[in-house]
């Protein structure tokens, strides 16, 4: 494996250098190819634990064959360069890494006898997950407010119109120009074009809020102005069920949660009123997990929503059509199940689910110009997601990922739809959406992806169905929850200085900005 990775770090040595430069210990010639058998380099302590999510194939390899000449740092190693270094992961590709290894390049020989295609396949992951963590900044996130930015296509001003909100998670616009939102820990609250706040509304659903559980996502559908429905989604026990105390802060007394789905309208009182249940979770979906809620709303203008369910770290029932974990669902507007949905007629199956193979889908988005279904998913260690949504069809979790999953070994599989693109490491994708406003003419269709442990947003060009440009437009300044074009034309953000921090969520505002003013915290 020394010589796998010296065969990628080819790539970065002029060319001209004398065969030797490649040699093996014990005077082994680069050009002479060994059974696997021969290898036999001990496993090496590495100078800091790595990640538990990162003890794959990739890892073993790696650190048992490799770590000696390259290090196990950003810095170059005893005998070589840092494969973990950002300007040798920057200008590389995954193809151009795979290529060497599998090809061999002038001076080196293939590898592809040594080791199996999936296997060196996911290397290029293994280097660029491990990278961002030791590369990734560490430190207080700094207040965004009234910094300017010199986008691509665009120069914007962040005004941030609500502060110390607990855990931000979901918005949408009312006709009249208003914002209600979500926080996580169980409030829905209005807020007015001036930024000005209403208390929580009285006597919404009850939520068990515990790591990533709590209130999810607020959606009015088109016909809001007439039937002043709102739609919710949170997580909760089993009725019947009361959680023992502190629970909430002890996973081993953490009771089974699921997602509900309901509507309800708000009266003049402020208070929560006419709820309707409109996905009560089978008995058989809980679990004692606390995360991989999905929970993102969509309308179309056909009478249907769409909403989408992680699979509560239970990766089979991904591919279980029997089981609503793993899926993009759509409903009527009233929760009954459409007679034209995929698996409507399928023995066994959920006539609710649209789609399928989905680990943790966190945004849903329609394409206005097209109306493509686009949608982002969080991957397991890196392997994050963008996808375009087709009815019936697998998108691969359980068999197949692009980042790094013990027991998942496939980078594709017959019968299931890749992704657009991903990314490594991972960014945390939550919500996404198109910008639809006149603002920002250059980000006119442009497709907005937030980012919480990139702490990103970012801005991808669409064409024929791909993403032909991106950039990230705003880095390091808090988790990025969600975003929407405001009703103003106007762009709005929800942010979280800190993972938990009840005090440290944010609603901000991009407006036009004077170009050419400095930034102090460059775009990355």
């Amino acid at each position: 494996m020394k010589r796998l990775l010296l065969a990628a770090l080819a790539l970065t040595l002029p060319l001209g250098l004398p065969v030797d430069v490649f040699a093996q210990p014990g005077g082994q010639s680069a050009n002479q190819t060994l059974a696997p058998t021969e290898i036999k380099i001990p496993p090496r302590k590495l100078a800091a634990p790595v990640p538990a999510l990162l003890q794959t194939r990739a890892h073993e390899i790696f650190s048992t064959t490799c770590s000696g000449c390259h290090g196990v740092t950003a810095q170059p190693g005893a005998k070589g360069p840092s494969l973990f270094a950002p300007d040798f992961l920057g200008n590389r590709s995954d193809a151009q890494i795979v290529q060497a290894i599998t090809d061999g390049v002038p001076g080196m020989p293939s590898f592809k006898t040594l080791f199996f295609a999936d296997e060196i396949a996911q290397m290029p992951a293994y280097l660029r997950i491990r990278g961002g963590i030791i590369n990734r900044s560490v430190g207080p996130v700094p207040d965004i407010t009234g910094k300017v930015f010199n986008s691509q296509k665009a120069t914007f001003k962040v005004e941030t119109l609500v502060k110390d909100l607990d855990q931000p998670w979901g918005m949408a616009f009312l006709p009249d120009g208003r914002l209600i939102f979500t926080e996580r820990a169980g409030r829905l609250r209005f807020m007015d074009k001036n930024g000005v706040i209403s208390d929580a509304v009285k006597g919404t659903p009850s939520v068990f809020v515990r790591q990533d559980g709590g209130m999810f996502d607020v959606a009015l559908p088109p016909d809001y102005a007439k039937s002043g429905w709102i739609y919710l989604s949170y997580s909760n026990v089993p009725p019947g069920i009361v959680p023992e105390p502190g629970s909430e802060n002890a996973p081993n007394l953490a009771p089974p949660t699921m997602t509900f789905i309901v509507r309800g309208r708000v009266n003049a009182q402020n208070e929560w009123v006419d709820q309707q249940i409109l996905f009560n979770p089978p008995a058989d979906s809980y679990r004692n997990s606390a995360d991989h809620y999905g929970s993102r709303f969509l309308f179309d203008r056909k009478g249907h929503f769409f909403w989408s369910m992680g699979e509560r770290h239970d990766m089979q029932m991904s591919q279980n059509l029997a089981s609503p974990l793993g899926k993009i669902h759509r409903l009527n507007d009233d929760g009954s199940i459409p007679k034209d949905n995929p698996f409507i007629h399928t023995p066994g199956a959920l006539g609710s689910i649209w789609s399928y193979g989905h680990r943790n889908p966190e945004g849903l988005t329609f394409d206005p110009a097209t109306g493509i279904l686009w949608e982002t998913e969080h991957g397991p260690t890196g392997g994050d997601e963008v996808n375009i949504i087709e009815p019936g069809k697998d998108y691969g979790w359980g068999v197949a990922t692009m980042g790094l999953e013990p027991g998942v070994n496939h980078l594709h599989a017959t019968g299931m739809t890749d992704p657009i693109t991903f990314f490594n490491p991972s960014i945390g994708p939550a919500g996404i959406a198109f910008y639809t406003g006149d603002k920002f003419p250059n980000w006119k269709g442009n497709l907005f992806i937030t980012g919480m442990v990139g702490q990103k947003l970012i801005r991808m060009e669409i064409k024929d169905h791909q993403i032909v440009a991106q950039e990230t437009v705003i880095q390091d300044y808090g988790r990025v929850r969600d975003v929407k074009t405001g009703p103003d034309g106007f762009v709005y953000v929800l942010l979280q200085n800190m993972n938990g921090d009840p005090k440290g969520g944010s609603i901000i505002r991009l407006v036009p900005g004077t170009p050419g003013l400095p930034q102090t915290n460059p775009l990355k």
